[in-house]
């Protein structure tokens, strides 16, 4: 699967917004590094858990 992330890119774990903001660091095949706001980092299975892009205009 390709996703559509590249590291520097903020996201949002649509099913655990209390971790706040998050940037992406790494991407490897489907194992996505993310270093969240409120909880560190976090290796998320892209395949499982769609990561939604951060948009800094407000709207989350």
């Amino acid at each position: 699967m390709i996703f559509d992330f590249e590291p520097g890119d903020k996201v949002i774990n649509p099913n655990n917004k209390e971790w706040g903001v998050g940037q992406i660091q790494s991407i490897i095949k489907e194992k996505i590094t993310v270093n969240f706001e409120n909880v560190g980092k976090k290796v998320i299975n892209g395949n499982i858990i769609n990561l939604e892009k951060f948009k800094t205009n407000g709207n989350k």
